[in-house]
């Protein structure tokens, strides 16, 4: 699974074992990932799709959609199969972030689309620039549905992940995305500051009334360091995501430092795990990832084990 601790281990010594052939000279090893399917009682399961791990805030400015998009392709680096869904209907930034062209289906009607790997849906492939999505709560919910259920996703072959940004707030899409699909687990992403915190727990209270499980907590804009002396400097706070995960009894997931590069590798639609793959924020998503991917597991046998009971 992509949560194995010795992967990288195995994959070095594969590689170093063909290398050691006389009629090889240089060997690329290149893993995939077998992925079990979460079931969940009384939901439809979206069909082509195993695991579905949604990204939450209960506030807007805190990254939300940034780590969604990254976690999505950090998930593929461990060789999974990857969806990325925007639920975000009234606020779609998935085509910007991730490269596409906003509108680019408004005439064809929506359909998924592929960049770096990951398969996309987002409303925003069928709204030309500057057009704005006013609709009521019914209406969000259809919406909801269409994009989990009408949508071809298992159209190449089963995907082991489904990672959906959803909007901030406990919104009508929340709560349709939770009666609607069967969701392995959520991760809440928050900054260190007290405001944020405070609708961080917010967020986590409205999922355990819609019993979806809560995977963990993100702190984002955890740091900054500066790239010409390496100071730190801990701008919104620090530590406050570790201190509040504790307190509702949650995992603390990890810190993601913030850092220019974010903002610019999103704002010309290549991702920082894309654009700068070493780097501390990468690297940082990298082991969120893989956190998450080791919960997913977990939670596939708790459902397993409830459904035989």
């Amino acid at each position: 699974t992509p949560a194995c601790p010795v992967r990288e281990q195995m994959k070095q010594q594969a590689t170093e074992l063909l290398e050691a052939l006389p009629a090889i000279e240089h060997a690329e090893v290149n893993m995939d990932a077998d992925v079990r399917a979460t079931t969940m009682r009384g939901q439809k399961p979206v069909e082509g799709v195993r695991n579905i791990i949604a990204v939450a805030s209960n506030k807007g400015g805190v990254g939300k959609s940034t780590v969604a998009v990254n976690l999505a392709l950090a998930l593929t680096k461990f060789g999974a199969k990857v969806g990325l869904m925007d639920a975000d209907l009234t606020g779609p930034n998935l085509p910007t972030m991730m490269g596409v062209e906003a509108g680019l289906q408004a005439d064809t009607g929506l359909s998924i689309v592929e960049r770096y790997g990951v398969k996309l849906a987002s409303i925003g492939f069928v709204l030309k620039k500057g057009l704005a999505v006013v609709w009521r709560g019914p209406m969000i919910g259809t919406g909801v549905r269409q994009l989990l259920h009408d949508l071809p996703w298992a159209a190449e072959g089963e995907l082991d992940y489904l990672v959906i940004d959803l909007p901030p707030g406990t919104s009508d899409a929340s709560m349709s995305m939770a009666q609607e699909a069967p969701i392995a687990g959520t991760v809440i992403v928050t900054t260190p500051n007290s405001v944020s915190l405070e609708d961080a727990m917010k967020a986590v209270m409205m999922f355990e009334k819609l019993q979806v499980p809560v995977f963990g907590v993100v702190e984002n804009m955890s740091y900054f360091a500066c790239p010409h002396c390496g100071e730190r400097t801990d701008i919104f706070g620090h530590g406050g995501a570790r201190e509040t995960a504790e307190e509702l009894g949650l995992d603390f997931l990890g810190e993601i430092p913030l850092d220019v590069a974010v903002r610019e590798s999103s704002d010309s639609g290549v991702p920082i795990m894309v654009s700068a793959p070493d780097s501390p924020v990468a690297q940082a998503i990298l082991e969120i990832a893989q956190k998450i991917a080791a919960k997913t597991s977990v939670q596939h046998y708790f459902a397993q084990t409830a459904a035989a009971s």
